[in-house]
């Protein structure tokens, strides 16, 4: 009997310690958005049912929308950093002067209207000048959104003058400081104040892209949207897909080889893709709305690339003072967009 109890104990073993071996990482990412805007819904979901799948069902990503794990959206890096959440979506610029060198993405009529081809320059940029920024995070993607609109109550400008003396949501220090150059009063606040600041009367309107349009509610809180002629973008915004580096380095090498197969320039490209679909819904969703939609004239836009380039030359002078190099920072930013393969080595 004793070699049968042996084996029955050994048994009772194995089964106890198989659920053990067999556990699933759980890692749950944190953003700000509707689960139905376009990067949580064409990039974030599918990244995380990706990962599911290619770990064998060995990592679980949980996405929790509307920071409903607590925290303000300028926070998430920090939240990141320090482990509450396990990762997320972050936007340097809610935290203005503390990554100074990407504001170089997000100066005006830097990069192009297709939010794709924007993130492939964000990843260049960020290997050769943001990753000692980043190093006490897992960066996953660097990406940039779709093109840059001004939405607002009322008509739409016809000229630079008719923005004068409006109160217009800024998302970043680039585009505020645009806004302040054309003439409007630019109030700086992260997308979820947005609606409710149109709601109050707060502002008149603001800055931002198509995708975000129909879950903000701007069919009913706007009556038009404006772009600039040409390719380039108004403004644009720099995030990053980000990991707690900690929760990342305990995972076995083999799930690391999961996260690091599913980062890079490839995966940025795709979260910046995500924004370009989103762009094409949300125009769509405002036009069936009946809201007007207009495109500037080339000699308006022309003024307002003029405007621009006033912006871009004060910004590299106010790099210059703090110990950077801004004319090369501009330089870096312009070459980035000219990428549209892969570096040599990229994921």
């Amino acid at each position: 009997m004793k070699p049968a109890r042996s084996i029955l104990v050994a048994l009772c073993l194995s089964l106890v310690a198989l659920p053990a071996a067999a556990q699933e990482v759980v890692l749950r990412f944190q953003h700000f958005v509707s689960p139905e805007s376009a990067n949580p819904k064409y990039f974030m979901k599918p990244w995380a049912e990706k990962v599911e799948r290619e770990s064998r069902g060995r990592i679980k990503v949980e996405i929790y929308p509307f920071m409903q794990l607590g925290g303000k959206a300028p926070s998430m890096y920090d939240l990141i950093r320090d482990g509450a959440v396990d990762g997320g979506w972050v936007i340097p610029g809610y935290q203005p002067g503390r990554f100074p060198e990407a504001e170089a993405m997000e100066m005006p009529f830097m990069v192009t209207k297709s939010a794709e081809e924007a993130s492939k320059a964000a990843w260049v940029f960020t290997q050769k000048w943001l990753a000692d920024d980043f190093a006490d995070v897992k960066v996953i993607a660097v990406h940039m959104h779709g093109r840059g609109l001004v939405h607002k109550k009322g008509p739409a400008p016809k000229r630079v003058e008719d923005l004068k003396g409006l109160k217009l949501r800024g998302p970043s220090r680039p585009a505020t400081l645009l806004l302040d150059k054309l003439g409007a009063i630019p109030v700086g606040m992260p997308v979820p104040a947005f609606p409710e600041a149109l709601a109050k009367g707060v502002v008149d309107g603001g800055v931002i892209t198509w995708e975000q349009a129909p879950s903000l509610g701007l069919d009913e809180l706007t009556d038009s949207h404006t772009d600039v002629a040409g390719d380039k973008s108004l403004y644009n915004l720099f995030f990053i897909w980000a990991m707690n580096r900690k929760k990342y380095e305990s995972l076995p090498e083999d799930l690391r080889a999961v996260i690091d197969a599913n980062s890079g320039f490839y995966t940025s490209a795709w979260a910046g893709r995500a924004h370009d679909i989103g762009d094409v819904e949300g125009r769509a969703a405002m036009a069936a709305a009946g809201n007007e939609i207009a495109t500037l004239s080339e000699a308006e836009t022309a003024r307002i690339k003029a405007l621009g380039d006033q912006v871009i030359a004060e910004w590299i002078a106010e790099m210059n003072a703090k110990g950077l190099d801004g004319a090369q920072l501009i330089s870096d930013a312009r070459a980035a967009v000219q990428v549209t393969r892969a570096p040599k080595g990229a994921q």
